[in-house]
């Protein structure tokens, strides 16, 4: 593990456009932006968490103050560049816990005033769906008409709780879910960083454990990583920490209900709540082995076994028998 102690993500958290994952439009349309000085007074970041929002958010309120941004990235020589109190000029607001209007009119009051350092003073207000309606009200004016050297980036993963007032004078980018093979080069880069030994099949089960979420992924990873220590990370060790199962007793689920198994589907059902894995986790098991069954060869029974599981997500959060439901619908996913 590193020195400082610090978590993966925060170690490892992106200094460049080009260190960012799978955002590469989004990236270098920001760098076009800046390359020809043509940039916008408000940006609106959507997407789901830790897919790049706030990372790209930092990099780009430094990137706008560079004196020679060249190629996508800082020249780490100018004036601004090397200016330890830079941070004076960029100011991150969790919109989750200063979401009143008193918050938004200290913001208001702060714009009127030139930068300290650099050319633009930078506003990242994280989760910004979260201001209550009379913030939004205070924060419009502003966000209409900032002055020349303001420029305000508002993050969300809530993008429809926003005022359409509020999302019209933004420019809009969404964040995708970040690909499992972009996770896996992300995971693999950071264990060898960390001098850290891991089974492919464990890196891409940690990579799958992110959904799409490059921040969730190296969490994950930072939990596995302590607790094998320099032991080699493997499947077994990680099924351990989240009390998991391996990936087979899905696909041995799946084959019984293809083959209309009813018998074996209520065994291999009981074998997997007899484990200590949690419920969310077991349907999300159960859904990757149907949709990897699917890809292969597609049918009928395995598109109305995707439905049957899809739909159940619900019922099973809330359900005092979760065993009882889950068995149940792989009973009538497999039509018996």
């Amino acid at each position: 593990m590193s020195a400082n102690v610090k978590s993966f993500y925060r170690v490892y958290r992106p200094k460049s456009f080009a260190e960012v994952v799978g955002q590469e439009f989004i990236t270098k349309t920001l760098s076009n932006q800046i390359a020809s000085q043509k940039i916008g007074h408000a940006y609106l970041f959507c997407g789901t968490r830790g897919t790049g929002k706030t990372s790209v958010a930092k990099i780009f309120a430094d990137a706008v103050n560079c004196e020679n941004f060249q190629d996508g990235k800082v020249c780490g020589q100018c004036s601004w560049c090397q200016n330890p109190n830079k941070t004076m000029d960029i100011f991150e607001i969790d919109a989750a816990s200063n979401n009143g209007v008193d918050a938004v009119r200290d913001l208001i009051e702060s714009v009127k005033y030139p930068p300290v350092v650099g050319k633009y003073k930078v506003y990242i207000i994280d989760e910004v769906h979260m201001f209550s309606g009379a913030a939004f009200n205070a924060l419009l004016k502003t966000l209409e008409e900032p002055p020349v050297h303001v420029i305000f980036v508002l993050a969300t993963t809530e993008p429809h709780k926003l005022l359409p007032t509020v999302q019209s004078r933004c420019l809009r980018f969404n964040f995708q879910n970040v690909a499992l093979t972009e996770i896996e080069k992300v995971v693999k880069n950071v264990f060898q960083k960390e001098k850290l030994v891991a089974e492919d099949a464990a890196v891409t089960l940690i990579a799958k454990e992110g959904q799409g979420s490059v921040r969730d992924a190296l969490s994950f990873a930072d939990t596995v990583a302590a607790y094998c220590g320099q032991d080699k990370i493997t499947v077994t060790a990680i099924n351990r920490v989240v009390g998991g199962l391996d990936s087979k007793v899905f696909t041995d689920l799946v084959a019984q209900i293809m083959a209309t198994d009813a018998q074996g589907v209520r065994a291999t059902v009981q074998q997997i709540f007899n484990s200590s894995t949690g419920v969310a986790r077991i349907l999300a098991g159960t859904l990757a082995a149907i949709k990897d069954a699917y890809v292969k060869q597609p049918s009928p029974r395995l598109a109305t076994a995707l439905r049957v599981f899809a739909n159940l997500e619900m019922t099973l959060k809330y359900a005092t028998d979760p065993h009882g439901y889950f068995e149940t619908a792989a009973l009538v996913a497999c039509g018996a």
